[in-house]
């Protein structure tokens, strides 16, 4: 027999909370709480009426939390004039009152014995409260959004006004939002592992609209992200390890709180067990007894088989429910089947037989049932494509009576099954026909040049016109008039060379020769005797050049989820190819600057991209064509929304120095610049490809 039955409930953390959540002023109290009345009525409604000193003047801010079940209710300068702050309740699905004030503002928390939906209204000094639902059948409920305002018909259009975040004294992470006003609609659910609040109708400034790394606040939270969402804001928070939250509203600012959950090494709990936590103590007591026990306790409508027997002893506290029907069930080799908030108890046996012959009674009927033809409208795919996926060999979808045509002119598919098949095939579509998501991919190539030459050079000779003299140089040139190419003039044209009368007289002919396109300057000097038989010439020359440059091109293009494109710039230069036949043929080389790219979006809005860039130009002429100077990329790379990356560089420098020199003469102190020509460059070149993927919204263009 039952010697003892505990049960146990997890304090409420909203009422430890209150401290914080209720701010302290100095504003005069206008209205005090006078009682809390709580009535269970027909049809499991609970009837939660709040009497008032006066008249309030609009219904309370409130908002629900699940687990575990709270409801909580804010009352701004007023006191709690009741005279107890904790008020035990046994009607209906409330169990306890807690009445907290903290200044002039009054906190009213219900906690329920399952999560419920409620009502509020203002009748004279009094507010009704009507609490209802239906409980969750599940083990684990799917987490439900909870709203702290609704968002009105027509309303206008709010704004976030700032984004901050904090670490708590308890080492909890706050994310304190700021809103236009306190009419903001507010959804708040679990998604995964991550919290997803909607602010309905809400336009976030663009410096808002960001991801925020928050790592080093050393809290549970990891990343708050925030964007626009159609016409909401959405903000996405990723916790790790165990957590839980709380949220509030206090006037224009919503606080959500995640903190951290202590892992308790002597605690029974189990991953995936989440029920309230019960203690059952048994002596030899039958198994259908503790399970009429949990079915009280849980309020689940539980029809046990007539098979089930036998006696069990068993010790928990605090144990989740649901662990312990667990642990119940998989010692007497038991199993249960859930419909709604009905279970079903049976050996695991007899479940599998009936299920068994169930399955095969749904085959018999699915051969006979009859089949209907419903044409489906393909909008973002092509109809042929989905009517491949429904006729997959290897993975059917269709049943083996089902068949499936397309019409490629209105892009529509005919599927014929049976009415069962045909749902499941437009959940498919509705799943899967959806638009493709777009990548904008922005590529930055900057060139960079700095060059630097200086060339120094000397000419000089000497000639004697006279027959018994002599002259220095090579040849029997014939003699010109007075100047010839190294006139008194010579400087001021530019001459670089010696023609005429001195052409033969050089004996060291090392000037400094032109770069890029530039003469070098020249200095002429010319010594003679005043017959004008006897010349000494000298020209000297120097050229220096120094130049920078920058050649930026940034080719973009926009493609589809996994869809390769390419844009491309340049020309293509002809050349003559020899064929086979010993004739001659014309063919063609490409120099352009291209963007070859295939993006592929994550889950968490990062881009992969195989990449390959290209920035050829023209070269050097040859035998055989015009040769292609090609700079090329070719990598994969991940990279962030939005963010930039250097996918290569390439950095040359050349750096030479040259003299060209008389022996001996040239190594003479003083004089040997005369006999030498000096030579030296420096160019350094630098070339870096840059890459920014952005995922495009809805309607966005490339601009």
């Amino acid at each position: 027999m039952i010697r003892f039955f505990e049960l146990m409930t997890r304090v409420s953390s909203l009422v430890a909370a209150t401290g914080f959540a209720l701010m302290a002023t100095t504003t005069h109290a206008q209205n005090s709480i006078e009682t809390v009345n709580v009535s269970g009525q027909q049809g499991g409604v609970t009837l939660v009426k709040i009497t008032l000193k006066s008249a309030p003047a609009a219904t309370p801010a409130s908002f629900a939390v699940n687990n575990p079940p709270r409801i909580a209710f804010d009352f701004p300068n007023t006191t709690n004039g009741s005279g107890k702050n904790v008020q035990e309740v046994g009607e209906g699905d409330v169990r306890r009152v807690n009445i907290v004030q903290a200044g002039d503002r009054s906190r009213i928390v219900l906690e329920t014995a399952r999560p419920l939906g409620y009502d509020a209204k203002i009748e004279g000094n009094t507010i009704m409260i009507t609490l209802g639902g239906v409980a969750s059948a599940s083990a684990t409920p799917a987490p439900m959004a909870q709203t702290f305002a609704q968002a009105k018909p027509n309303d206008g259009k709010h704004s976030l006004r700032d984004i901050d975040f904090r670490r708590g004294r308890a080492g909890e992470g706050r994310v304190m939002i700021d809103l236009s006003d306190n009419q903001v609609g507010i959804d708040l659910r679990t998604q995964g592992r991550s919290l997803i609040i909607d602010f309905i109708n809400t336009a976030v400034p663009k410096n808002l609209e960001r991801k925020l790394d928050v790592v080093d606040f050393g809290t549970p939270v990891d990343t708050i992200e925030t964007f626009t969402q159609g016409n909401n804001t959405r903000m996405v928070i990723t916790p790790r390890g165990a957590w839980e939250h709380s949220a509030y509203q206090t006037d224009n600012k919503f606080i959500l709180e995640v903190k951290k959950v202590a892992d308790d090494a002597n605690r029974l709990v189990q991953p995936g067990f989440a029920g309230e936590k019960l203690s059952l103590n048994f002596q030899n007591v039958e198994v259908r007894a503790v399970l009429q026990v949990i079915a009280d306790f849980t309020g689940l409508n539980v029809i046990t088989s007539d098979t089930v027997g036998g006696s069990l002893t068993l010790r928990l506290k605090d144990v989740p429910w649901d662990q312990a029907l667990d642990i119940i069930l998989q010692s007497k080799g038991l199993d249960m089947r859930k419909t709604g908030n009905v279970v079903w108890i049976a050996p695991r046996d007899e479940l599998a037989t009936r299920e068994k012959l169930a399955l095969e009674a749904r085959a018999q009927i699915s051969d006979l049932e009859p089949l209907r033809t419903e044409s489906m409208q393909v909008n973002y795919q092509k109809a042929a494509e989905f009517q491949k996926l429904l006729s997959d060999p290897v993975q059917k979808i269709l049943s083996k009576r089902g068949s499936a045509v397309v019409d490629v002119r209105t892009n529509t598919v005919f599927v014929q099954d049976t009415p069962t098949r045909l749902e499941e095939i437009r959940k498919l579509l509705k799943q899967i026909d959806i638009p493709v998501r777009q990548v904008m991919i922005e590529s930055r190539i900057v060139e960079a040049t700095d060059t630097f030459s200086r060339n120094l050079g000397a000419r000089l000779g000497f000639n004697d016109t006279t027959a018994q003299g002599f002259r220095i140089g090579s040849g029997n040139g014939s003699n010109g008039l007075f100047g010839g190419s190294l006139a008194n003039t010579a400087a001021a044209t530019g001459q670089s060379t010696t023609a005429g009368t001195f052409n033969d007289s050089l004996f060291v002919n090392l000037p400094a020769p032109g770069l890029s396109g530039a003469n070098p300057g020249v200095f002429s000097f010319l010594l003679f005797n005043d017959k004008s038989t006897k010349f000494l010439n000298l020209e000297l020359s120097a050229l220096q050049a120094d130049g920078k440059g920058k050649i930026i091109s940034s080719p973009r293009v926009i493609t589809a989820d996994k869809i390769e494109a390419t844009i491309e710039q340049g020309t293509e230069i002809p050349y003559q190819q020899a064929t086979s036949s010993g004739a001659t043929s014309v063919s063609f080389r490409k120099a352009t600057l291209s963007l070859k790219v295939k993006p592929q979006i994550t889950p968490d809005d990062n881009v992969i991209m195989n990449l390959k860039v290209n920035n050829d130009s023209v070269g050097q002429n040859t035998l055989s064509g015009p040769a292609i100077d090609t700079r090329q990329v070719v990598t994969e790379v991940l990279v962030e929304n939005g963010g930039t990356v250097v996918i290569g560089g390439i950095y040359t420098q050349d750096e030479r120095s040259t003299t060209t020199k008389v022996p001996v003469l040239g190594d003479l102190p003083y004089i040997g610049f005369l006999f030498k020509n000096n030579l030296r460059v420096d160019d350094r070149r630098e070339l870096l490809i840059f890459i920014s993927p952005k995922i495009l919204k809805d309607g966005a263009s490339l601009r």
